[in-house]
């Protein structure tokens, strides 16, 4: 009878540790911006980058890049409204090949009366020759400290060449 009563025990403990992890979750995200960069058309800096139909995160294409020297390629510049008091959090995938050196995705804030401010995902920055990685980084905004302007930058610190595919800026709130 108590070799019965043990797996039933630990079934009962594994609903509770997963109750736990459901009820301790983060804030529910929703994206304000998101840019599938199927094409160049609609990226801001143009100047080395291509649109790659065959390679690309969502089988639907992606932006290359093949940097001869340190680059900082602006994919986007959004101007949310009444953001405060909450998570911005840039996420995109990213490739690379050959590249020496390293690249990152990139995220300044414009604070009225404060300044502009950053968040680089230095923590997981990709490098050499690398399948498709997710690549996030978060910024954190105060109450009363209101985001004006979120421009969206990849930077490529190096040489070789860097896929970018699918970006958005999602807000959770505190």
């Amino acid at each position: 009878m108590m070799s019965h009563l043990k797996p039933m025990a630990l079934s009962l403990v594994a609903i509770a540790l997963g109750s736990l992890t459901c009820s301790s979750s983060q804030p529910p995200e929703r994206v304000i911006y998101s840019n599938s960069l199927d094409s160049i058309d609609s990226i801001l800096s143009k100047t080395g980058t291509m649109g790659d139909a065959s390679t690309s995160h969502d089988g639907k294409g992606s932006i290359r890049i093949e940097s001869n020297a340190p680059t900082t390629i602006r994919l986007a510049e959004i101007h949310p409204e009444g953001v405060e008091n909450a998570t911005l959090i840039y996420r995109g995938h990213l490739r690379t090949e050959s590249l020496a050196g390293q690249a990152y995705l990139e995220m300044w804030c414009g604070i009225p009366g404060k300044g502009e401010f950053f968040s680089k995902a230095l923590h997981a920055p990709v490098s050499g020759t690398t399948e498709w990685v997710t690549q996030e980084t978060p910024f954190f905004l105060e109450k009363g400290q209101r985001a004006q302007t979120v421009k969206l930058n990849l930077v490529v610190a190096g040489t070789g060449k860097v896929w970018v595919d699918d970006v958005t800026l999602a807000l959770a709130t505190r």
